[in-house]
Formats: structure tokens, C-alpha cells, sequence
């Protein structure tokens, strides 16, 4: 038993496995097409690798889907059967595999802790980190990831080779809270250290975007662009970024032709594609502009997840499709998807019923808050949703939307005001309130 160069204790003693699945680690760290290779790879060479197939599990539950709850059920049971093989693995091994089975039983927030206290005495662990800190995302749980960030970098040995990937997430948390002065250094250093560290470089990103420094932000993700176009799909992601910068600057024509070329170069069914796309063109109708046929590929992906509520965030983005195109059979359905989910258990269940449902009345259209009150909690409790400020940004802005739609100006300044804690005035805001001025002055 040794420790891999990301720190992880293996039960494994085969070289080849081993090798490949550092590989995949890295491909993970780095948001390259190459990890599944490598993952196959290694359980090939090793069909009794544990860690292996813990991360199998994890990239199944972390893509949210239905039919994907199958296949990481089948990946916690080959994890089991090699742990069993291997006399019950090393301890590493145990709390990934503990771990894993509480995300396959739909609980991200037990996982995570689980985590996160297996590895208190390693907290610069790469692997069980980069889970933990996905989880959280996918919760909304910035101050989990900023406390864990911060366990790592106090103990942080910059010479590791998963230093500046640890230090490209603790830029993102300090992001997500505001601290944009410590992200930026925090991210600068984290890519000074590994080039290859996207997730570093998106955090320096969501520093411009959210201060509104729009040109400053286009440089950076410009001059970055041979890392980031070498990632997976996170790649689009990217290109999304570029695109609101361009937005902002009301580039209409570059802003489209960055969604077809690298938003949406592919019909793909990813929750987080599906993110950028339709938050991108639900702010580009917004601002008046005409897109097209654009939201037809999107609504034919919405359609065939209208039964699934797995996830609170892509089914909430799938609902605003099938919204814009008039589908109301289709969004009926997905609400009602989302109101059976509040009633379940776990932890999108919580989310359905705080956030998930009242969310979906609003984009439906079929319900507006009560009343004040509950616009607040809405603001308040909008970060159960997941994803980054940013992401959530879209969600702000269709309940500003919304209540300027009910003639609710004070409602919409609320907004405003809470919005303004993280992110820079900017075009759609200043014309919700605009256009909810005007109606009221009519």
C-alpha cells in the first residue's frame, strides 16, 4: 500500500492501474476529455481498483440523471466487491466508498461531510477534495467550500503536483463569497503554478464578471483560451462567461455567434450545457434580441426531461425552455415533477419544497410570492439551488422579472439591492426597473 502522487492511500499494486488512474485525476483536476479514457484504462489493467471505481460512481451521480442512478448503484457495488477482494482496502478507500454510498442514496451534503472528516489529517488530499467541493457546489454550499478550501491552503505544500488545482478551488470560494480581492490572488497563483488549472482560471473569470469589469474580463478569458478550449464540455462553460462579458457590452451579433460556435457547438444533454444555453438566450430575449430557432434543439432536450426532477437546477432551467417555447403541456408536467419531488426525502427534496417549487411557479407564470415575505425567503434561500452566483444570476433575474411583471416595484428594488451585494449594476437589471417604472407610470 503507498500513497499515489495526489496523496491517496491505494490498496492496488499494479503499476500500469495505478499510473493510468493518476491520470485520471489529473484529466479530472483538469476538465479533460481524457479521464474516462484513463478511468477504463485503469480498471482494466486493475479490475479490483477501488478508488477507481468510487470515481466511476461519483461521475454518474454527478451528472444528475435519471437513468444515470442505474449505473453509479452498479459502480458502488463493483466498489464493494473490490474492497471485499482487497481484505477491506486501505482506509482512504473506506471513506471514499462510504461516501459514495450516500450520494447514490441521494444525500450530496452527507457525502461531503464524510469527506471532508475521513480527511481531516490530509485535507490537501486531492481526490476526496475535488469531490467534496463539487458536491457542495452542486448544493450551493459556498460557506462548505470556503471552509474546506481554507483547512487545505493552511496546510498546503505548494510543491505537490495538486497545488494549484487545491488553490484554483479556494479562489473559487472566496469568489462565491464576495472576497474578490483574495480570489484574484488566490486564482493568479493557482494558474502560476499549474497552467493547466481551468477551474482557476474560471474563478478569475467570475472576479471581473462580477465587478462589472467587462473588458478586463474578455482579456482574460481571451489570453487563457488555448487552456480552457482544451477542456471537456467545461469548455462551453467558458464561452458562456465570454458571452454575458459580450452581452454587457451589448455585442448581440458576437454574443450569437459565440453561442453557436462554442456555448452550443453540440446538441448535448449535460444539465450544465443546457445551463448555459438557456440562460443565455433567455437574457439575449430580454434585451430584445431576436434568436432564432435557437431554443428548438433546447426544447427537444427539455421535452424528454420534462418527467425527470433529479436535480432542482436542471430541471429548473428545463422548465424556462419549454416556457419560451409555449410548451404549456410539457412545463405542466415538469412542475408537477417538481411538487412530487418536495414531497420525497433527501436533499433535492428539501430543495423542491424551499426553493424548486415556488421557483417553477414564478418561471411558469402560474404564481407570483404571497407576499412579501415570501419574495425575501425566495431571495434568501435561492442559493439551495446550486451552481455559482453566476449561474444563479439567471434565477435572480426571472424573479425580478416576474415582479416587475406584478407591478412590484418595491419587490424588484429588494432585488436589486441583495443582487448588488455580489454583482455590479449591469444592462438587464437596470431595464427590468426601467420597464417596471414605466408600466406603473402608464
Amino acid at each position: 500500500m503507498k500513497r499515489d502522487a495526489y496523496e491517496l492511500l491505494s490498496s492496488t499494486a499494479n503499476v500500469e492501474a495505478q499510473n493510468a488512474f493518476e491520470d485520471a485525476v489529473y484529466g479530472l483536476a483538469a476538465h479533460r476529455q481524457s479521464a474516462v479514457q484513463s478511468l477504463q484504462v485503469a480498471l482494466a489493467a486493475d479490475p479490483h481498483h477501488v478508488a477507481a471505481h468510487v470515481l466511476r460512481g461519483f461521475a454518474n451521480v454527478i451528472q444528475a440523471r435519471a437513468e444515470l442512478a442505474a449505473p453509479a448503484a452498479a459502480a458502488l457495488c463493483d466498489a464493494q466487491a473490490a474492497i471485499a477482494h482487497r481484505s477491506g482496502g486501505t482506509c482512504d478507500e473506506r471513506v471514499l466508498l462510504d461516501a459514495l454510498k450516500a450520494a447514490v442514496e441521494g444525500s450530496f451534503s452527507k457525502a461531503a461531510v464524510l469527506l471532508d472528516d475521513g480527511f481531516a489529517d490530509r485535507p490537501a488530499t486531492f481526490l476526496p477534495f475535488k469531490i467534496s467541493h463539487a458536491l457542495r457546489f452542486m448544493l450551493g454550499d459556498a460557506a462548505g467550500m470556503l471552509a474546506a478550501s481554507t483547512r487545505v491552503v493552511e496546510r498546503l505544500d505548494q510543491t505537490t503536483p495538486a497545488a494549484g488545482f487545491l488553490l484554483g478551488c479556494h479562489a473559487f470560494a472566496l469568489e462565491e463569497h464576495g472576497l474578490y480581492d483574495e480570489a484574484l490572488l488566490a486564482g493568479e497563483r493557482a494558474i502560476a503554478l499549474q497552467p493547466d488549472d481551468s477551474w482557476g482560471l474560471h474563478a478569475v473569470s467570475h472576479v471581473f464578471e462580477m465587478r462589472g469589469q467587462t473588458n478586463e474580463g474578455i482579456e482574460w478569458l481571451e489570453n487563457s483560451r488555448k487552456a480552457w478550449s482544451r477542456c471537456n464540455n467545461f469548455s462551453f462553460h467558458m464561452a458562456w462567461h465570454l458571452g454575458l462579458l459580450h452581452l454587457e457590452r451589448g455585442d448581440h451579433e458576437r454574443v450569437l455567434r459565440i453561442y453557436d460556435e462554442e456555448v452550443r457547438p453540440q446538441q448535448t444533454d449535460d444539465f450544465r450545457d443546457m445551463a448555459n444555453a438557456v440562460s443565455l438566450l433567455w437574457r439575449l430575449n430580454q434585451t430584445g434580441v431576436n434568436v432564432g430557432s435557437r431554443w428548438c434543439d433546447l426544447a427537444e432536450i427539455a421535452l424528454r426531461r420534462r418527467t425527470d426532477a433529479t436535480l432542482i437546477f436542471a430541471a429548473l432551467h428545463n422548465l424556462a425552455v419549454l416556457v419560451a417555447i409555449g410548451e404549456r403541456a410539457g412545463a405542466a408536467e415538469l412542475l408537477a415533477q417538481i411538487e412530487e419531488k418536495a414531497a420525497g426525502s433527501g436533499d433535492q427534496a428539501r430543495v423542491a419544497a424551499e426553493i424548486g417549487v415556488p421557483m417553477a411557479s414564478v418561471l411558469s407564470g402560474v404564481g407570483a410570492p404571497a407576499d412579501r415575505r415570501m419574495l425575501e425567503h425566495m431571495v434568501a434561500v435561492l442559493p439551495m439551488i446550486g451552481g455559482s452566483n453566476a449561474q444563479r444570476d439567471f434565477f435572480v433575474l426571472a424573479l425580478a422579472k416576474a415582479a416587475g411583471n406584478w407591478g412590484d416595484i418595491v419587490g424588484v428594488s429588494r432585488i436589486r439591492r441583495v443582487r448588488q451585494n455580489l454583482k455590479a449594476e449591469d444592462r438587464l437589471i437596470n431595464s427590468i426597473e426601467l420597464s417596471t417604472n414605466l408600466k406603473l407610470s402608464a
